[in-house]
């Protein structure tokens, strides 16, 4: 059967009779909706800013711009910025100049000097035009600012032949007029999620400002520029992907700092820098553990970091919260007795405590952790996950984005002083943000079921409006990616909203595998991806359909990434779906392990006996159930190869195999230029048309909504 011409889905009528009243009826809406990153607070407490992403005229890109929030939910936001080009990466600076990365024009360019690279610009705290303070032609981000001192600390690659950075600038002229995109490699990894590594490495630059917050502008005379110091000349790998910290008076950089390992391994430690003279100490070493995500106190005396511990085939890592003094002495666990993965770390300005997010049943609320006794209480009481979490000088307030599935991110204040005082977590309160929420097709609810070794599995259900024991929805079950993660908060791109539009009830369920449940619940996935989070999937699953507003005989599963390993898994498993998507799936353990961009860890999750027992290519002859597969060729997580060889492969030998003339109710759904996610507007379009068309016809028996016209 050949495909149609295109219907646009959201023509279709739905099960439950939908009406096109919220932005999820229609896919041009909902990509045009804004959406927020990103919070900074200025040093006096009066300012928040906040990045907001916006469709450019030809709907093909996001723009953004830096907005400011009114901290007292007073007056409207207001937006600073306006370019071609966007500004991101925010970041103000002791004097309360506002900084941001743009690859807007540069009125002062020179000669050879690149064009729309991310440049640093400075918003001064008088109103006055921003202007450039420091560019390279290999680009520059902000790692971080001194909290007492006007010192910066930037971030660029270097080339790793480059004898310092003016050297690196003629390097990188060399390679671009010859045309030359080969990278030789001498290590592992090669390449990460979507991008290749090399030849540059990253390295930390710092900067001091004080000439230029000084400086008096003067017409026809140019704006001075800061002297970028390369305080780590050769890292090598050491700073990929590491998180960096400076202390408040500007002379210490906190990072870090990765070291290979034997077999292609690393793991990371943590490292102190002297500013002035380039000179490293290591601050924290622990064979057992990589180090991550260091934070500095307010006072200078303490750094507060993460601790992962490395798995085994046997054992799931575990994440917990650490402190060490600045010289090193007294490193110690924080919250001990706390079965939570600990996340984003933020200092309350005392020095007394931190602010800290984590996972939690379905949720990612906001943790006070006591610094001298360790005791951890829970500050948000929010149904959300709190974000870029910023708190204001005097310590009684915090400010952060909250999302759920309920609504996007979206500013809010969280009252710290009443939750201190009453020990009782308190609700956050709404600011007035750039752009409204917007309003839903339907509710959200929870369920919940317990399985047979005792343990409790809970999931999100969202249900359109209208359906009930007279009109019952038909089923999507979506299983989440990671698979150490948690269904907690608002996704843009795998949204349940646009399928709950169509009238499909849309479940979210946290199988075996998910962060939030604490660590035993890890543990009973952990190197057994068939067991556990199958037969939870399938629990769970089986206590929506007993609803009355859902129609158990018509239902689909869907997953990406881990969610597309347990789809192709449960296809082999259970012909009880109508259809099933797979996005950037893992189909071959065996192929998927040496070929992914962090081999290494593999290595610790399955042995080779474990990746064949759960590997769901074992079973394609049990395949009875169309498949739709989606993959990007810029997948390197997920290689394009699994996409690859899964679509053969169930073309060829499933149980519905194509026919004599090689037609097949399988669909493959191929992106030459995408990565793991799929994020260009018009392909995340396309991605979402081809869902709900292939849905519509295999679970709503919709012969007559056609797949979208996709060159290829």
């Amino acid at each position: 059967m050949t495909d149609a011409p295109a219907t646009p889905p959201s023509d279709t009528p739905t099960s439950a009779g939908t009406e096109p009243t919220t932005p999820f009826a229609s896919l041009d809406a909902y990509l045009a909706l804004p959406r927020l990153s990103g919070l900074r607070l200025s040093p006096d407490g009066t300012r928040l800013v906040t990045v907001v992403s916006t469709l450019d005229e030809k709907a093909t890109a996001y723009r953004s711009a830096l907005w400011e929030v009114d901290p007292a939910g007073e007056r409207a936001a207001r937006r600073l910025t306006r370019s071609v080009k966007g500004e991101s990466g925010a970041a103000f600076t002791s004097t309360g100049d506002l900084l941001f990365t743009s690859g807007r024009p540069d009125p002062e360019a020179k000669d050879g000097e690149e064009a729309d690279v991310p440049t640093v610009w400075r918003l001064p705290v008088d109103g006055s035009e921003a202007r450039v303070v420091a560019r390279r032609n290999g680009g520059l981000g902000i790692a971080a600012v001194a909290r007492d001192v006007p010192t910066v600390l930037l971030g660029s690659d270097v080339h790793r032949h480059a004898k310092d950075l003016a050297d690196d600038e003629r390097l990188l002229k060399l390679r671009k007029d010859s045309k030359v995109a080969a990278i030789l490699h001498d290590a592992y990894p090669v390449r990460f999620w979507d991008h290749d590594l090399g030849p540059a490495q990253p390295h930390l630059l710092a900067a001091d400002l004080t000439s230029v917050v000084a400086h008096e502008p003067v017409a026809g005379s140019p704006e001075p520029r800061v002297e970028l110091t390369d305080v780590t000349p050769e890292p090598g790998s050491a700073l990929f992907e590491q998180h960096a910290d400076l202390t408040p008076d500007g002379r210490t950089v906190v990072t870090g700092w990765t070291l290979p390992q034997a077999r292609g391994a690393e793991r990371a430690r943590l490292e102190a820098i002297d500013v002035a003279s380039g000179g490293r100490r290591v601050l924290v070493d622990d064979p057992d553990a990589g180090l991550w995500g260091p934070a500095v106190s307010p006072d200078g005396t303490l750094v507060a970091y993460g601790r992962e511990t490395i798995s085994t085939p046997h054992e799931a890592p575990r994440v917990e919260l650490w402190v060490v003094g600045l010289d090193g002495s007294g490193a110690r666990r924080l919250g001990a007795d706390w079965d939570r993965w600990p996340g984003s770390i933020v200092w309350l300005p005392d020095s007394a405590a931190l602010l800290v997010q984590a996972d939690d049943d379905g949720r990612g609320p906001l943790f006070r952790v006591d610094i001298a006794t360790g005791a951890v209480a829970r500050v948000t009481a929010d149904d959300a996950l709190f974000t870029d979490v910023v708190v204001s000088p005097d310590g009684s307030t915090a400010y952060a984005l909250r999302a759920s599935y309920t609504a996007p991110a979206h500013p809010v204040r969280i009252d710290l002083a009443a939750a201190l005082a009453t020990g009782i977590p308190v609700s956050a309160v709404a600011l007035r943000a750039p752009a409204p929420l917007p309003a839903l097709p339907g509710r959200l609810e929870e369920v919940e079921t317990t399985v047979a070794d005792g343990s409790r599995v809970r999931a999100w259900l969202a249900v359109p409006e209208g359906a009930g024991p007279d009109a019952p929805a038909p089923l999507l079950l979506w299983i989440h990616g990671g698979p150490l993660g948690s269904w907690n908060a608002w996704s843009w791109r795998w949204n349940p909203w646009l399928l709950v539009a169509q009238g499909y009830a849309v479940l979210l369920p946290d199988p075996a595998l998910s962060t939030g449940y604490g660590q035993e619940f890890i543990q009973r996935g952990w190197g057994a991806w068939g067991d556990a989070p199958f037969t939870d999937l399938m629990a769970i699953t089986d206590v929506a359909q007993a609803r009355a507003d859902v129609d158990e005989t018509r239902t689909a599963a869907m997953g990406g990434s881990f969610g597309g390993y347990m789809a192709n898994w449960v296809a082999g498993h259970t012909d009880r779906f109508r259809a099933i998507v797979t996005h950037a799936s893992l189909w071959a353990l065996d192929q998927f392990g040496p070929t992914t961009d962090a081999a290494y860890y593999w290595g610790r999750e399955m042995t080779e006996e474990m990746a064949l027992a759960n590997s769901p290519h074992m079973f394609v002859e049990d395949i009875v159930t169309p498949m739709l597969v989606v993959h990007g060729d810029k997948d390197y997580r997920v290689p394009i190869g699994e996409g690859l060889r899964l679509w053969y492969e169930l073309v060829s030998r499933s149980g519905l195999p194509a026919d004599d003339e090689g037609r097949t109710d399988h669909r493959f759904l191929y992106f030459p230029d995408e990565n793991h996610w799929v994020l260009t507007p018009q392909h995340a379009k396309v991605w979402y048309l081809t869902v709900q068309a292939f849905l519509a016809r295999h679970v709503l028996g919709r012969d007559d909504v056609a797949y979208p016209e996709v060159l290829g």
